[in-house]
């Protein structure tokens, strides 16, 4: 299904983003894994079976955009699938919030998708590419989340943002579509697992007893499971799918 295809995943150095690159190259996909930290899309890439190549990109920044994807275009090739999925956390109490730790998630969680975005639809259109397009939101876009209200707005925001932007590029033949992961092991986890202890006087194990209770499934989830939706949204068996925000949260949240 993916034989040849050049897909774009941000936020590939490692976590969800890393799964997807991988999985992708798996399926036979070329894979153009970016990240803010050049060494680990590197490390990703060399991790990828299939072609791959590695970017250094900052998705807040719309000309570094510009330049990496007509990078791609130039040296790899007519891109049909973006996986946009570079994102941040912090955590803290409303009232402790800082401007800056506001500022940093909206940027990178929120600006990130409008941006590079944009970019891939102006091209998409342009070059009458089918293309496809997958965000990464959050359990945290259908729940606000206590200690996380920045980032519950930030993922509120690439939901609501996915659904505009698949109604205004229906017409084109782009899908726009984004997945809800619940509480996935990855290093964004670990940091916010010692967060979230000492803001709620827990140990870490607490924290994580309390994650698996309040998924059905019984289980943190994995990258991979998250990765696996990606690729579905991405591939033709979705083809009738779009501005939608796909819930894979082990049952934690069902509407």
């Amino acid at each position: 299904m993916f034989k040849d295809k050049i897909v774009i995943v941000t936020g590939s150095g490692s976590g969800i983003g890393k799964s997807i690159a991988k999985m992708f190259s798996e399926k036979g996909a070329i894979v153009c894994a970016t990240d803010q930290d050049l060494e680990k899309a590197k490390k990703t890439s060399s991790e990828c079976v299939n072609k791959s190549y590695h970017f250094k990109l900052d998705v807040t920044n719309k000309l570094n955009i510009k330049e990496v994807f007509n990078e791609i275009i130039n040296s790899v090739g007519n891109y049909q699938i973006l996986i946009s999925n570079a994102g941040v956390s912090t955590m803290n109490y409303i009232e402790d919030l800082t401007e800056d730790e506001w500022e940093f998630n909206m940027n990178v969680n929120a600006k990130g998708i409008f941006l590079t975005n944009q970019e891939a639809i102006t091209y998409f259109k342009k070059n009458k590419i089918m293309g496809r397009i997958v965000n990464t939101a959050s359990l945290a876009a259908k729940i606000g989340a206590p200690l996380l209200a920045h980032y519950s707005a930030s993922k509120f925001a690439v939901v609501g943002f996915t659904q505009a932007a698949a109604r205004e590029t229906a017409k084109f033949g782009i899908r726009v579509n984004a997945v809800c992961p619940g509480f996935v092991k990855t290093s964004m986890q670990e940091r916010e697992i010692e967060w979230e202890a000492k803001l709620r006087s827990l140990s870490p194990k607490q924290v994580i007893d309390d994650y698996i209770s309040q998924t059905p499934l019984g289980r943190l989830e994995e990258p991979e499971d998250v990765a696996k939706v990606v690729l579905f949204l991405s591939g033709s068996d979705s083809d009738f799918m779009t501005g939608q925000a796909i819930n894979v949260t082990g049952g934690i949240y069902t509407t």
